[in-house]
């Protein structure tokens, strides 16, 4: 399975021989407590439902590659590449604290600089005491510059000396780490959109792309979150993170339904090499 063979797998196909009422019943219930959600869940069983009978199958093994084959058009709902177009591309990272967000910049870091980009960190969450030394430390390990400033600071400040110095100094891209929360949601949601318009006006031919961090471990909350961040920040893709052996991967078809929103980008562990660009071919064949 490569990449997600560690997620928890849907076993709603074992020991099946008949495919009738009873297997639709719980194969929704299977995909429910896969985290996919009840509205995801009814859809694509619904959908298999349809296929089942317009094509007539009764191998266990054809409705399993069926289920696949609708899981996988349900993920497809965008350009799961990086858009890196203009000089400096800008990319946002946003996220609450706690999802591995910072350690996710780190590696996209390591990531780009590997395919040939220069990079310049941007430490804007200034609101987080460490913040900037834990940047720091991910800037130091995979070689990259940073730009920050004083803790306190505004945040949209950092982002203008750090688009400054890209230009300055030649990047391809700009990684710009945001705080995950502030004393209430209205000032952190302020705060983002401030940072993009800074990012807009000093880069106004430059791609944005604006990344959530999500906890795959999180299952329905981390959708609540998504759904909040897209409101204001205007959301281009989604890193799923811990999508590890605690991880219902069902998450990933319920933000990519309820947001549509491609998941651009899947986290497994802590090492600099264990983010990876989403397969959803290869993740529904993992999850199924």
């Amino acid at each position: 399975m490569g990449f997600f063979n560690k997620i928890k797998k849907l076993n709603v196909f074992s020991g099946l021989f008949s495919i009738d009422e009873d297997f639709f019943e719980e194969l929704e219930e299977g995909l429910i407590l896969s985290d996919m959600g009840m509205d995801t869940a009814l859809e694509a069983v619904e959908t298999l439902r349809g296929r089942v009978k317009e094509r007539r199958l009764k191998d266990p093994e054809e409705v399993k590659a069926c289920l696949r084959e609708i899981l996988v058009e349900m993920l497809e709902v965008g350009d799961t590449s990086l858009d890196l177009s203009g000089a400096p591309a800008v990319i946002l990272m946003i996220g609450v604290n706690g999802v591995g967000k910072t350690t996710t910049i780190g590696k996209l870091a390591k990531r780009l600089k590997g395919e040939g980009k220069r990079v310049l960190l941007a430490a804007g969450d200034t609101f987080r005491a460490a913040a900037a030394d834990q940047l720091g430390i991910w800037a130091q390990r995979v070689q990259v510059d940073m730009v920050r400033h004083e803790e306190g600071s505004d945040p949209a400040a950092v982002v203008f000396d750090a688009m400054n110095a890209a230009r300055a100094r030649k990047a391809d891209v700009v990684l710009v780490d945001t705080a995950g929360r502030l004393h209430n949601k209205q000032n952190l949601m302020n705060e983002l959109n401030k940072i993009r318009r800074v990012a807009d006006r000093e880069a106004p031919d430059s791609s944005k792309e604006v990344l959530l961090v999500l906890d795959a471990t999180t299952g329905q909350n981390g959708l609540i979150q998504a759904k909040q961040f897209g409101e204001s920040a205007g959301l281009t893709g989604i890193v799923l993170t811990k999508l590890d052996g605690t991880a219902k991967g069902g998450i990933v078809l319920a933000i990519a339904r309820e947001l549509g929103v491609p998941v651009k980008f899947a986290g497994l562990g802590e090492g600099a090499d264990d983010l990876q660009p989403f397969d959803a071919q290869e993740f529904v064949q993992a999850l199924i």
